[in-house]
């Protein structure tokens, strides 16, 4: 019953291409920008000016709430533009390719402290993302349990374990420094179905994830063996941020690319590629189109957005066909979506698998529609972030969507923190 209830999910219908069998290639875009996350607001003091040239990974601008907190360059370049919105609020930093260009070293100190200055400066302390609400850490936070992803069950993602093939000494490494961070217990989250590398630390847990989805997201792994709460955040991290971690504390230098997935059914072939940071989606893209209009997100057909840059976290980017007309939608749809109020979700088998079993659908639901925070909470929803709903919206065509009526919720909740 229990291995039955940790491998529920749902395997989705795939009309993409075939991956391309001419393996991983290093493509790294003429331009490049650094960006917010979706929804994220970051008030932020520049250190460069436009039209300067910059060294890959030279800090670029740092947070007014935080000054030790920086953003680094992904690749060595010229500044093109900056864009602020009022308030000091970061749009984008739009950077061009410098051929040959410098890279930035950093000087790693010892002890804790050390580690978190570097982190912090070096741009990787946004790779960690804290929950409840689903932010970067605070400079301060110290987490109460650190998740690592060697897993992703998102269609079309790229195996955590692929992108840190022959990297396994920095993995290690990075692993390794968790413990000088924090003492708090930390979970390596991998594929049951695939070997993980030999020698990992005595203080990482191992915990062992299905392959269907959404049994590969930190969320459900978090909610299942260390619940998030709002006095004791958990923090989670992709094993390829901790590998670059371990490569920054051997050499000094943050590594030029990631590992990226191109997916998508407007694609001739779907590709692996190596590329920077916030890679410019036409530029990796163009190539492999089909004709025809189509739509670019980053991330996954579930919950990737559309953008032009690779947005922070997402090592994944989806090209969909866009439809020239719309369909024609029948009288009962059409009628549903003028009505008054939106006709209910019943939570059937389906909506279950689409949250792996791990909240009970209905209640979940209930709570979200109702904006109900104290049930909401004693459910476990603080663990979850909108990725671990896209699956829910997929097979119900919910409206509101779940996952934005998670976001309401979320920062109600951190308003009334926050208001404290």
């Amino acid at each position: 019953m229990l291995a039955s209830l940790l491998s529920s999910g749902l395997a989705l219908p795939d009309s993409a291409p075939p991956l391309a069998a001419t393996g991983t290639e290093t493509r790294l875009t003429v331009k490049a920008a650094v960006t917010p996350a979706h929804g994220e607001e970051l008030r932020v003091d520049l250190l460069v000016d436009e039209d300067a040239v910059v060294a890959q990974g030279q800090p670029l601008l740092r947070l007014r709430a935080a000054p030790g907190i920086s953003l680094v360059a992904p690749m060595a370049a010229r500044v093109a533009r900056i864009e602020l919105n009022p308030g000091h609020k970061l749009s984008q930093i739009v950077l061009f390719h410098e051929s040959g260009g410098d890279r930035h070293e950093f000087h790693p100190a010892d002890g804790r402290e050390g580690l978190r200055t570097l982190l912090q400066g070096s741009g990787l302390w946004r790779a960690f993302r804290s929950r409840p609400f689903g932010r970067m850490p605070r400079a301060e936070e110290t987490p109460a349990a650190i998740f690592v992803m060697l897993a992703d069950s998102r269609p079309g993602a790229p195996a955590p374990l692929q992108a840190i093939a022959g990297r396994e000494e920095d993995f290690l490494r990075g692993l390794d420094a968790l413990a000088r961070l924090t003492d708090a217990p930390c979970f390596l989250c991998a594929p049951k179905d695939r070997p993980c590398p030999t020698g990992i630390p005595a203080h990482v847990k191992r915990l062992y994830i299905a392959r269907t989805h959404p049994q590969g997201l930190a969320g459900l792994a978090i909610h299942r063996h260390f619940p998030a709460r709002i006095e004791a955040p958990v923090w989670d991290i992709h094993a390829e941020d901790i590998t670059d971690l371990g490569g920054l504390l051997a050499t000094g230098h943050l590594p030029e690319t990631r590992l990226v997935a191109i997916t998508g059914n407007a694609l001739r072939e779907q590709r692996l590629v190596r590329c920077q940071q916030g890679a410019d989606l036409r530029g990796l893209s163009q190539p492999l189109l089909r004709p025809g209009p189509h739509d670019l997100l980053s991330g996954s057909m579930l919950d990737g957005r559309a953008a032009h840059w690779l947005a922070p976290r997402d090592r994944q980017m989806t090209v969909l066909t866009r439809e020239d007309t719309p369909k024609r939608q029948h009288w009962f749809g059409a009628a549903l979506e003028r009505a008054a109020r939106h006709a209910p979700i019943i939570p059937t088998m389906a909506l279950d698998q689409a949250l792996g079993g791990a909240l009970p659908p209905a209640a979940l639901v209930r709570c979200l529609a109702c904006a109900d925070s104290e049930s909401f909470v004693r459910l476990g929803g603080l663990s979850l972030v909108e990725e671990d709903l896209a699956l829910a919206d997929y097979v119900t065509g919910a409206r509101p969507r779940l996952a934005n009526q998670l976001r309401a919720m979320l920062n109600r909740i951190a308003d009334e923190e926050d208001a404290r």
